[in-house]
């Protein structure tokens, strides 16, 4: 994979999460190669730094206020973008959180709302541009946590989490990132507009900032670095050798079979209807 030079210039691309972590790593790599690189994150002071990095370095980016756990800043931002006129050749759906308990302020649980409602919403919104824009991809950075995912119990998704860490509702989340994927490529996305989930690796990125701070260390210790962790959204974002693929799953930059529940159709087609009726795209 090509890291310097041009070979993505005219190419505009919205990275959420791309303040810290690989987010961070991803926009940044993707602007040194010519790309235009939005930069979709809830804090424009955070953001800034990264913002100034890039075009200190001749690249081009800008901000997108965009609060994933808020439906209504999700259409803002999406509107925003929309309104610039730019195209748009991938999405990256990179944000995340783990560890949290809690509800979004639509009242869903916060891995769900956050790691696929959101950017579910986000991704159904610009869904015209990506479709006018193609060929484009749609990335959705997921997790090998969704292994380990039980099932939906879609009634709990209105819920907080009870137990401390939350992890069971983060690979759910991790779960609906891949179905969602997948049932993005059964005609969903349109023509010319492919989609992609992938692990990025165990990654010591701030996805884990509401682990408990006592415990954060030691949950870090052995993961691996943004950089490393950056690489197979990149390659699933920009590589030639995957444009012709569409909802797969991929780790360590290789195609990898997902959970049995991951392939599951009607699951996926019920949990696009009901995120449908939730982000108000549909009637309930």
């Amino acid at each position: 994979m090509t890291e310097q030079g041009s070979d993505l210039a005219g190419k505009v691309v919205l990275v959420t999460g791309a303040n810290t972590g690989i987010g961070r790593v991803s926009a940044e790599t993707l602007a040194r190669r010519g790309a235009k690189v939005f930069l979709a994150c809830r804090s424009e002071e955070k953001t800034r730094p990264v913002l100034e990095g890039i075009r200190a370095a001749g690249g081009a980016a800008e901000f997108l206020a965009l609060d994933l756990a808020d439906l209504a800043s999700v259409r803002r931002a999406a509107e925003a973008f929309l309104a610039t006129g730019e195209p748009l050749h991938v999405l990256l759906n990179n944000a995340g959180l783990a560890g949290l308990q809690g509800l979004t302020r639509d009242g869903f649980e916060v891995a769900f709302g956050t790691n696929h409602l959101g950017h579910f919403l986000l991704t159904m919104l610009l869904l015209p541009r990506l479709r006018a824009t193609a060929p484009a991809r749609i990335v959705n950075v997921a997790s090998t946590a969704h292994y380990d995912a039980k099932g939906i119990d879609f009634e709990a998704l209105r819920q907080p989490a009870t137990k401390l860490g939350a992890m069971a509702e983060y690979r759910v989340s991790k779960l609906c990132n891949v179905l969602f994927t997948k049932e993005l490529a059964r005609g969903k996305a349109g023509p010319g507009v492919h989609s992609y989930a992938l692990h990025p690796g165990v990654v010591a990125s701030d996805v884990w900032r509401e682990v408990p701070r006592l415990v954060r260390p030691l949950v870090t210790l052995f993961m691996d670095s943004n950089e490393k962790g950056a690489r197979t959204s990149l390659w699933c974002a920009t590589a030639p050798e995957v444009a012709d693929h569409d909802g797969r799953y991929y780790d360590k930059c290789a195609e990898k079979r997902p959970s049995r529940l991951a392939d599951d159709a009607d699951l996926a087609r019920t949990l696009w209807e009901k995120s449908l009726a939730w982000t108000g795209l549909a009637p309930a």
